[in-house]
């Protein structure tokens, strides 16, 4: 099969915008790479407030940020909400399966959320409504992220063990429509990729599609997805978001506001898509908005595990023992 990962990033908290470069990015790579599968980056639809403080310090706020926070509250969507169905219609569409980093608005609380969305079956995981159903039953096709990095705690709620899915969905092969190849998919957000047993998890379910939507642009970032794919003999598709000034707000917080710039860099990408061996397939990609796409053979993920299966043959559980609480 083949897959993609789209570098790109909100249009000034627009969610309008936003959808419209959702379409285009994901129709580039169906009609020019033949993709099945795009993964889009953390924050992509409600945006990543580099920068900004929300006019907090330890023991106090200021009216300024809450402001700020209304303006990015608006700015995140529902689920499920009429978004996530244009979400449903762009999948559908193009026939593209859709993993999209979102800011999930609950009440008063947002979350960074990644979304599955299948051409077939819309946002996975519904269910069907009934009289004892609470409204937070209705939709688990997402994964919230666990713990937010840093001042993220700030802005973003923490996601629990209810939302840690592992999708099976069976795709057409390129060249030939009559097979067919059935892929795991999972989704861990930027930093959650450093929690240990949060891989364990998803590897003990056994995830072929690593997906690890970020913001992440570092140099650093491509040794662990390395690692995590010959870690796990999985497929990462790593989407980090490629941002400028420009794609910001006019009065968004910058590095240096004495030297602000449309054309300046706030978020770099290094996007990037890794073999179960820690080949790189495509990428990193820098220094642009652009699709990745790479074309996969999933039994890969099993001819790694011949020699290292950390949740099999490399997993002594007579000496170790990892419990999950799902909630």
């Amino acid at each position: 099969m083949r897959v993609s990962v789209a570098q790109t990033c909100a249009q000034s908290y627009s969610l309008d915008n936003t959808l419209i470069k959702l379409e285009q990015l994901t129709r580039l790579a169906r009609e020019r790479d033949g993709s099945q599968l795009v993964v889009f980056p953390e924050a992509f639809i409600g945006g990543y407030p580099k920068f900004s403080t929300f006019g907090a310090v330890v023991g106090e706020r200021y009216p300024e940020g809450r402001d700020e926070y209304l303006r990015y509250h608006s700015a995140a969507i529902e689920i499920p909400s009429a978004a996530t169905a244009r979400i449903e219609a762009i999948a559908k569409d193009t026939g593209v399966f859709l993993v999209v980093g979102v800011i999930e608005r609950d009440g008063g609380t947002l979350f960074c959320t990644a979304l599955f969305v299948d051409p077939v079956d819309g946002v996975l995981g519904k269910k069907k409504k009934t009289r004892s159903s609470r409204p937070t039953d209705s939709l688990k096709g997402k994964h919230r992220k666990l713990l937010p990095t840093a001042a993220e705690r700030l802005i973003w709620g923490q996601g629990d063990g209810s939302t840690l899915p592992v999708f099976e969905r069976t795709f057409s092969q390129p060249e030939a429509p009559d097979a067919k190849s059935t892929a795991k998919i999972s989704a861990a957000i930027c930093w959650e990729n450093y929690m240990p047993l949060l891989r364990n998890h998803y590897y003990a379910q056994g995830t072929q599609l690593y997906c690890a939507p970020t913001v992440d642009s570092r140099p650093q970032w491509l040794n662990s997805m390395i690692h995590i794919a010959l870690e796990g003999r999985v497929f990462v598709l790593s989407a980090c978001q490629y941002a400028k000034e420009s794609d910001f707000p006019d009065d968004h917080a910058v590095s240096n506001a004495s030297e602000r710039n449309p054309g300046n860099v706030m978020i770099a990408g290094g996007s990037v898509i890794i073999s179960p061996l820690g080949k790189i397939l495509a990428g990193p990609l820098r220094d642009k908005e652009d699709v990745l796409t790479a074309e996969i053979d999933l039994g890969d993920c099993v001819r790694g595990k011949f020699d290292l299966d950390v949740v099999g043959n490399y997993a002594r559980p007579d000496i170790f023992k990892v419990q999950t609480n799902l909630g």
